[in-house]
């Protein structure tokens, strides 16, 4: 369980909850075995949360997104970020490369992790504002280069 905190601590999302949240998310998560070639999740699919990689790696493939197609997300690495947090449909199918270990953290156990970790969730709550003010400057900046 330790060791997952410490991977947890190097993803950003979750490097903002304190500490008893998550151990709450490394005792609760679902640790999934893939062999190589397995097929975690398919795009399109409903998104209940997210994966962590513990070893091994994912191959991401989508016909929708080139910046995610061919991508390789290996120990240490997060899918599905943003389904920790809304319902959403996966982007990509993710199939294992290799055997790989993924730890699974539905979408309610984060969110109760988030609610009984309230200074948790204040400290991802600012966290993702300055995010999506940043993407909205960058956005502001590309418009007006667009216009030019």
């Amino acid at each position: 369980m330790e060791n997952n905190i410490e991977l947890f601590l190097q993803l950003p999302i979750l490097s903002k909850l304190e500490p008893k949240a998550l151990r709450l998310i490394a005792f609760a998560a679902e640790k999934r075995v893939l062999r190589a070639g397995d097929v975690l999740f398919r795009q399109g699919d409903l998104s209940e949360g997210g994966f962590v990689v513990i070893s091994g790696a994912i191959a991401l493939d989508s016909s929708q997104s080139a910046a995610v197609a061919g991508k390789i997300v290996g120990p240490g690495g997060l899918l599905g970020e943003l389904a920790l947090l809304i319902a959403t449909r996966h982007p990509a199918t993710a199939v294992a490369r290799q055997n790989a270990t993924l730890l699974k953290i539905p979408r309610a156990l984060f969110l109760r992790a988030l609610e009984e970790s309230p200074l948790s969730a204040q400290r991802l709550k600012r966290a993702l504002g300055r995010e999506l003010e940043s993407y909205s400057v960058e956005l502001e900046k590309t418009r007006q280069a667009l216009i030019e």
